[in-house]
Formats: structure tokens, C-alpha cells, sequence
């Protein structure tokens, strides 16, 4: 590398770490009528992984903080069992029956499909996402600065992002010459360990926070933490550090995905430390989430921690080990402390929710309705008739819950299984065979919820 080009390449990661200007004083912050939003996605965080949720052995205080200040929810359902179609139902607001991308496949958002960046942003929104994408690659018109975000950086395809240590990552701003660009990671090149990706968004993330002044902003942080690097193998939970659980007892990759969760709530910490220094932590609403269910890989196995919970199954599976997430909503004075609620909330109710926080009407034709009243602690207004998944690797599969009941359909030629959530949350009990009409109530949805679709039909 010649020097001029060294030096070409790190003014690019300065400027990613520096989109925004930092002001070497604090300037108070204008009160505004409407929230700012952070969303911060993990990437394939089980339902147990966090103490708030039952987990024992692994550390998670700062989230611990975030459920204590703020609304746990205990049923809250991901857009889908594995990432890239889960992450298109949150930022469009239409579950896998209906969003263009259903599957972990390259395919991108349509023109069509409005995220709720683009909503925001159209009501006068800061918007930035950095961490993992998966919704449109350089090519496409479904990059992030094309859908809606004036700041970003980042992976675009999702198998990119299995590398913890990229050479390159991708960056837009509102102050570049071109919507995308390929930032450079020097320190990363040849399989060196010289910049790990989570720290980087950390940085850019707080520099976010804390450039943007004049407008009220929404920040999506998909972490890529804990997914393992799956080129990696038995080796692929990548980590600078397994401290603090060095000297368990532990296999290597539980050790190192013990760490990288700690990691994941050492940074909201510090964005919510962030928020604090800024004088914004009142008026800005923290959801934090994770998109699917606990994988198997990189060497780790849900059962060592109990990471699904309760739940039958894991990641890529529709029972509820696969699809029920954690959901942690903190507004300070807005959103009642200490709360636990178990009113059923989907990916696909975030768009309108935060769309009516800010005091906009969400976009027509949607599946998802607004939970707001239930965020701060009022009745809940608006209702799902049914929830509804499909799953497109292997033979398709299709999943409804209506009420506490959960029919799950392995195939299409295949029955309707079917369990009763209060009584069976393990869903080892299956009830089709004595009740019919819950079964034919559910097939009848499970046939309308959906639209054709060439790319992914329900193919056995």
C-alpha cells in the first residue's frame, strides 16, 4: 500500500466515525413535541439470553437497567425466524405474507415498500443506521441511504456481515459526493485483527447522537452481535476478549458468546450514558430487540445457556424458540417503569408505532398496528385478528397465532399442528385432532394471509 493511499484510507475511517461534527461543549437541546427513537436490534439473541429475562450466567446489566426503567415484553413476536426477511418486516410494516423479501435470499425492498426511515424522514427525522442491513446491496435501489436514512454505515448483505474483522464495510452522509461508498478497514486486511466491526458502529453511533441538534432523529443499530461467523466453523463466535467468563468452566464458543453479549449491553450503556450527557435521555424512546430466535452456530448450542427460554426451538424454526423475541421500550416519564406486559406486539406493529409517536399517520396497508397506547401504559386500542409467518428454507413452512392458539404447518401437503399457548407454552401438545373448528378457523388464515408470490411460493 503506497502512502498516499494509507493515508486516503484512514480520512475515510475517520470520517465514519466522524459523519457527524462533535462540538467541543455541550449546546442545550431544543424541546420538541415528539420523541427521538433508537432501535437497537441484536442479531440472533435468544429470549433467555438477557438476566431480564431469566438468564443466570451471562451479564447484562445495562439492559437489566433499561426492563427496571421501562416495559418488558414477554410476547413479542420477530418478522420471521431468521434475519434478512425478519429485518424487512420491521423496517416496511408487512409480515412474510406480504413483504417482497421472505427468505434469506439476496433480493432487495422494493421501490414500492416504505420503510419507516422514509416515513420519519418525511416528517422531519435525522435518520441513521449503522451495523447490518441485508435489505439491498450496492446495486439496487434498496440501499439504506435509498431507503430513507441520511447517515449510515455498515454491511449490506447479510453473509458479509458473518465477518467480525471486514476489510471494508459500506458508509453514505448527506455531506458525501455519492450515496454509497466502500470504507476501507487497513487494519483488517489479510485476516488481521485490527478493527472489530461492533466497536466501530459503537462510535459512529454515538457520534450520531450527538451531531444531530436542530431536528429530532431516529437511529437503527442492528448489532451483528451474537451471530457467529459461519465460514469460521466451530471457531466462528468472534471476540476481541471472552472476558469476564475467562476462567469458567465453559467450552470456548459459549464463553465467547457469554462475551459478546456483554459487549452488546456494555454499548447500550453507553448510548444510554450518551443520551444522558446530551440532556435528551427524557425525550427519546429505546426499543431494543433481537431478530430471531438463538442459532446453533459457531460452535454454540442453545440449551448450554437456556436461550430460547421456555420455548420449543431456536433459530430457523417457527415455534416460538424461533420467533418470540425480547422487547425492552424505555421513554422516561411517557412509558411506565418497572412494567411487564404480556400484550402480543410484532415486528410489523414498530413502523405505525413509531409513526404515531411522531405524530404522523403511517402509511395505508399495512399489517401492523400501532401499540403506543400499550407502550405508555393505556389500554390496548388496536387488536391483531391473527399473526401470521411463512418460511422459506427446506419445504415452506407457515405458522398463525390466534389468541393463545398456534398452528404451525410444516409443509404445505402437511397438517395444521396445533397448540394452546397458555396451557402448552412448550407446544409438545398437539390438539388438532379434538379441535376441528380452531383447526379450520386457523387454515382459513393461514390461506388468505398471504399473497402469491413466484420467488417464494409454498412449494413441499
Amino acid at each position: 500500500m503506497s502512502r498516499s493511499t494509507g493515508a486516503w484510507q484512514a480520512l475515510l475511517l475517520l470520517a465514519a466515525l466522524s459523519t457527524v461534527g462533535v462540538r467541543s461543549a455541550p449546546v442545550p437541546w431544543p424541546l420538541r413535541a415528539h420523541p427521538n427513537i433508537i432501535l437497537i436490534l441484536a442479531d440472533d439473541l435468544g429470549y433467555g439470553d438477557l438476566g431480564c429475562y431469566g438468564q443466570k450466567r451471562i451479564q447484562t446489566p445495562n439492559l437489566d437497567a433499561l426492563a427496571a426503567e421501562g416495559m418488558r415484553f414477554t410476547r413479542c413476536y420477530a418478522g420471521s425466524p431468521v434475519c434478512a426477511p425478519s429485518r424487512a418486516v420491521l423496517m416496511t410494516g408487512l409480515h412474510t405474507g406480504h413483504v417482497s423479501l421472505r427468505g434469506n435470499a439476496p433480493v432487495p425492498l422494493q421501490t414500492n415498500e416504505v420503510t419507516v426511515a422514509e416515513v420519519l424522514r418525511g416528517a422531519g427525522y435525522e435518520t441513521g443506521c449503522i451495523g447490518k442491513w441485508a435489505l439491498g446491496s450496492e446495486r439496487t435501489a434498496a440501499t439504506p441511504s435509498r431507503k430513507g436514512f441520511n447517515e449510515w454505515l455498515g454491511y449490506l448483505n447479510q453473509t458479509a456481515a458473518h465477518n467480525y474483522y471486514p476489510a471494508n464495510l459500506w458508509r453514505s452522509s448527506k455531506d458525501a459526493s455519492v450515496e454509497d461508498m466502500q470504507l476501507p478497514l487497513p487494519g483488517n486486511v489479510g485476516g488481521a485483527k485490527g478493527v472489530y466491526a461492533p466497536d466501530l458502529f459503537l462510535k459512529a453511533a454515538t457520534n450520531f447522537i450527538r451531531g444531530v441538534r436542530l431536528r429530532p432523529f431516529f437511529l437503527y443499530f442492528p448489532s451483528i452481535i451474537p451471530h457467529a461467523n459461519n465460514e469460521l466453523k466451530e471457531k466462528g463466535m468472534e471476540i476481541p476478549s471472552d472476558e469476564p467468563y475467562a476462567k469458567e468452566d465453559w467450552p470456548q464458543p459459549e464463553k465467547n458468546k457469554a462475551a459478546m453479549i456483554t459487549r452488546l449491553d456494555r454499548d447500550v450503556g453507553v448510548l444510554m450514558a450518551q443520551l444522558k450527557a446530551m440532556g435528551v435521555d427524557s425525550n427519546t424512546m429505546v426499543c431494543f430487540t433481537s431478530d430471531n430466535g438463538p442459532h446453533r452456530e459457531g460452535g454454540v448450542k442453545p440449551e448450554f445457556f437456556q436461550s430460547a427460554g421456555p420455548w420449543r426451538g431456536a433459530k430457523r424454526d417457527l415455534y416460538e424458540g424461533g420467533i418470540r423475541v425480547p422487547l425492552l421500550v424505555r421513554w422516561p416519564g411517557r412509558v411506565p417503569a418497572g412494567v411487564v406486559s404480556d400484550e402480543t406486539i410484532a415486528f410489523w406493529d414498530l413502523l405505525p408505532t413509531f409513526a404515531e409517536a411522531a405524530g404522523l399517520k403511517a402509511p395505508d396497508g399495512l399489517d401492523g398496528v400501532s401499540m403506543l397506547s400499550t407502550f405508555l401504559g393505556g389500554a390496548s386500542t388496536n387488536q391483531h385478528p391473527a399473526l401470521y409467518w411463512e418460511f422459506h428454507e427446506g419445504a415452506s413452512q407457515q405458522a398463525v397465532v390466534l389468541g393463545d392458539w398456534k398452528g404451525v404447518r410444516l409443509r404445505p401437503d402437511g397438517p395444521l399442528h396445533l397448540y394452546d399457548l397458555k396451557s402448552d407454552p412448550g407446544e409438545t401438545n398437539d390438539v388438532a385432532a379434538v379441535q376441528p373448528e380452531v383447526v379450520r378457523r386457523l387454515e382459513a388464515h393461514l390461506k388468505n394471509a398471504r399473497t402469491s408470490s413466484e420467488r417464494w411460493p409454498l412449494k413441499p
